[in-house]
Formats: C-alpha cells, structure tokens, sequence
C-alpha cells in the first residue's frame, strides 16, 4: 500500500524550536515533512482555524502492560494517547514484572512494533526489581534501546546507590527521571498534609517528602553534571528550588501534571478516590506556584502521569485506594483551560511544554518540522467546545476527576509518520 502524501493548508503553524507562529501551509512526503510546493499527488487537508505543531511527547506514562492488562495495555494506552494528541509517549517501567533488563524492553519493543499506534521510547528500571536496593544493569538496558531510566512509583532513597546510578546514567547518555518521595515522611500518607487532612481525619503528605528529594536530586545534578529530570512536581517550594538551580545552569528539568496545576487538596473532601493521587493534590499556593513556574520556564515540561486503575480497584474506601489517574486524553484542554485560555502562557509557550521541553530531556535535537524530519504532528482546535465524558475514553480505565468537565480546544488530529492515527477534524 502506497503512501498518502499531505499538504495541510492554511494551518496556524506553531514550531518553537524554529520560531515559527504564522499560518502557511506544510508538506508531507513518504512520512517525512517536504516542501508543500514539490509534493506530488497530494491529499490537500484544510487546516484553517487549527494549530499545526510538532509532535506532542508525553515524558511520563503508565501502559500497565505486563502485568495489568485489565487496567490499560499498549494498544489501549497508545490509542489513547493519539485521541489526545500525543504522537509519542515514554512509559514508565515499573510493569509486573521491572523493566529492569534487555529482554524486559525487547518485549515492550515487540508489543509495540505490533499494537502500538504512536512511537514508544522505553524507559528502563535505576534498580533491579525496581527495589532501590541494587543497580539495574545500565549498560544493557542502554544496548537495548532506553532513552532514559527511572524508577517511577518509587524513590531510591540510597544516597550513594543514587548517585552512583547518576555517574553510570551519565557515561550512558541516559537521562534521569526521578519520582521525588522520601519514603519515611510519606508513609502512611494518603493527601496533602494540611488544613484539610486535619478535617477530613486522613494521614497528611508534607511538602517536605518531595523538596528533600528535589534538593537531594538538585545536588546530584550539579556534582555529577548530568541531567536529571524530576517528575510531577507538587509544591511551591520544590519549583522554587528548580528555579534557582537552573538560574545556576544545573542540568535539572521539572514537569508539572494537568491535575497539579487545576485541583488543590480541597476537592478530597467528596471522598472521590479519582482525586487519590502521588504526589497528592496540595494547596492552592502550590497549584498557583506551579503555574508561575510554567510560565517563566522554570518548569519546562507538561507530563500527564497516565496512572489507569479498574473501576474495581478505585472502587474503595479511599485510605485502601491505589494512587492515579489517567491523564492522557484530558491533558490538552485541561491545561489550554488553566494556561492558555487565561493568557499564563502564549501559544508558543504551550506547545513548547508539550514539545521541546520534552524533546530536550530524552536528547532529541531539531525536534521541529523541518523538511525531512518524520511528519510527526498534533493538529489543535483552540476553541472546539465538548463535555470530556469517560465513557468514550480509548483508554480501559475511566479513573478521571474531569469526566462531565465542560473545556474548550483539544487536539483534532494525531498525525505519526505521515500517518493520520486519529482524525475528527470538521
């Protein structure tokens, strides 16, 4: 079967990494972007009144798959993450089993190449059984086709252990992504640590069990010179302290969730365990701190923490609940609601979060639509009105506070490798 070659016409045409915010039209040739005057038999898409961007990249999320496949699997997360607009997403390895080795990545590799319908980049365990105990073998996970190492859900709180996994990290080329928790302050814990713990009656989650952690990292970073990525931040003070370490040129990247930057602590007391998560929601100065920090680059990524979970197991008193959410279908119109419709964010500013911020953590250089390039693009209507309904999710799980939101804009089009991997464009 031939390929389709594209010409998307009268798009609003957003490349960061090029400094392009005009409308104009742009070619797809063989799967790669080409020159819209020379592409021949094209299919000519109207793109009037959208946006045309880079691939969005989701640095952060969980596919379940193996281990839960009633919860979410890769042909399930992956349709997901195209209906909302994300052309690639790094999942996490923290799977049943780690994702700890070669053979563990060659299985994601396969499950991909036959089920997936956007591009994974693997993801490999910092430590063996993803117990923070004993280093994964890096080397071979590099062999096998990592881009980076985390041991998400977890933190290693083995100092040394953790940075020498940073110097092995480094030799490697491989980036760090760090789940920030300090297991002893947060034991027990089921939210934030606060006024409303106190009056709903439920252990808290100080601040403190992620800025230990932060700090902690930050020093990692600027003794070893590597990068180090610090995942779903919640506090004020953590973003903060990222601030100031990258005003230093310390190698250090945050990531702010959709949930963390709309819904503070105060919505636990529905007793929704939709509004379980890890970190937990905090106050409203957090949310508004992480906001600020998105906006004067501080924070230089938007990750969703796709966590599915069955209804049965969300289904629980909240202390027993599982921590998560699932984020990837939501993403886009919560945070054009909360960043670009309020004018915190310019357009640019948006995409970037989703593009070149991710793109610069895994160590993609031009990630842009250039000639050339793989025609990897998200298509967005800034102004499409819906109600986000659960039920119609691509996902398996429904494990969403937003179902029954009304929002405005979301991504129309999915576009990987020249391929349209989902379309509702009007």
């Amino acid at each position: 079967m031939s390929e389709v070659n594209y010409i998307l016409k009268n798009g609003h045409v957003v490349d960061v990494n090029r400094n392009i915010d005009e409308v104009m039209d742009l070619g797809i040739s063989n799967g790669k972007m080409a020159d819209s005057a020379k592409v021949k038999n094209p299919t000519v898409i109207d793109c009037s009144n959208k946006v045309v961007a880079p691939g969005f990249i989701d640095l952060h999320v969980h596919l379940r798959q193996p281990g839960n496949t009633a919860a979410e699997t890769v042909k399930t997360g992956t349709m997901a993450a195209a209906a909302g607009g994300f052309t690639a997403i790094v999942p996490m390895p923290n799977t049943n089993p780690a994702a700890d080795n070669a053979g563990a990545i060659e299985f994601l590799r396969q499950l991909a190449a036959k089920d997936s319908v956007v591009k994974i980049y693997p993801c490999g365990c910092m430590t063996k059984g993803y117990k923070g105990e004993e280093m994964a073998p890096i080397g071979g996970l590099k062999s096998a086709g990592v881009y980076a190492l985390s041991d998400d859900g977890k933190c290693v709180q083995d100092t040394e252990l953790m940075r020498n996994i940073v110097k092995y990290a480094k030799s490697f080329n491989l980036p760090i992504l760090d789940h920030c928790e300090e297991e002893k302050l947060f034991a027990g814990g089921v939210m934030n640590e606060g006024k409303w713990s106190v009056l709903l009656g439920m252990n808290g989650v100080p601040g403190l069990a992620e800025e230990l952690i932060v700090a902690r990292d930050i020093m990692f970073a600027r003794e070893c010179d590597w990068k180090i990525h610090l995942q779903h931040i919640s506090t004020a003070e953590s973003v903060e302290l990222i601030r100031s370490a990258r005003r230093k040129n310390i190698p250090i990247t945050g990531e702010a969730t959709p949930h963390h930057i709309s819904l503070t602590d105060e919505w636990i007391k529905k007793y929704d365990t939709n509004y379980k998560m890890n970190p937990p929601l905090r106050t409203e100065e957090d949310r508004l701190a992480l906001i600020a920090g998105l906006a004067d680059d501080s924070i230089t990524v938007i990750a969703t923490d796709h966590a599915p979970h069955t209804a049965t197991a969300k289904m629980v008193e909240f202390n027993n609940a599982p921590f998560g959410i699932v984020g990837l279908e939501t993403a886009i119109p919560i945070c054009l609601q909360e960043l670009y419709h309020t004018k915190v964010l310019s357009l640019s500013q948006f995409v970037s979060k989703f593009t070149v911020g991710p793109a610069e953590v895994l160590g993609f250089k031009n990630y842009d639509l250039r000639n050339g390039n793989a025609a990897d693009i998200t298509i967005l209507d800034l102004n499409d009105k819906f109600t986000i309904k659960a039920n119609e999710f691509k996902s398996l799980s429904r494990n969403t506070p937003f179902d029954g939101m009304s929002v405005k804009g979301r991504a129309v089009a999915t576009i990987v490798d020249g391929k349209f991997v989902y379309n509702i464009m009007k």
